[in-house]
């Protein structure tokens, strides 16, 4: 909202407060994911269509909250990456090596990080961008643990609720 058409230059407190929400989202969505593993292993009988909707809910959020961490951390952040201060990329985008089918100038944005982490909680495991870095690389465990967890808990719970 503060750069709406490009990051390129960040503020002593932008940045902080654009971790602290990642942060904060986080831990919204590990707390709503521990509410639905409790729910499931409860005595009450909850509706499939409503565990499973639960269930997207935390599955769509943990998507958009990891790609906000992939966001900000790779090359450390946004306006870094724009400055070009961090050459050394925690994410190996393929447009990154596709020399002259790309601009010279191409950096990733926001989307790109989004289809990341969409496809590492779909696949359970890198496709096209591979982590480079430690922390991205546990990242995307942290990410795809949560949701195999969610899908395998909440699909196992359906097919059983329905059968």
């Amino acid at each position: 909202m503060v750069n709406p058409l490009r990051i390129n230059r960040e503020t002593r407190i932008l940045r902080p407060l654009s971790i602290g929400l990642a942060a904060l989202l986080g831990v919204a969505t590990a707390w709503s994911a521990a509410l639905l593993v409790r729910a499931l292993f409860g005595q009450g009988h909850i509706a499939p269509s409503h565990l499973l909707l639960w269930a997207a809910a935390i599955w769509l959020t943990n998507v958009i909250v990891f790609a906000l961490w992939f966001w900000e951390g790779d090359r450390g952040g946004p306006a870094a990456r724009a400055e070009g201060s961090n050459p050394h990329p925690d994410f190996l985008f393929a447009q990154m090596t596709a020399g002259d089918l790309v601009p010279r100038d191409w950096e990733p944005g926001f989307f790109d990080y989004f289809y990341l982490s969409f496809t590492n909680a779909t696949a359970f495991s890198p496709t096209d961008t591979l982590p480079m870095s430690t922390w991205a690389k546990a990242g995307m465990l942290v990410e795809s643990a949560v949701s195999l967890a969610t899908v395998l808990l909440v699909v196992a719970r359906a097919v059983n609720v329905i059968g």
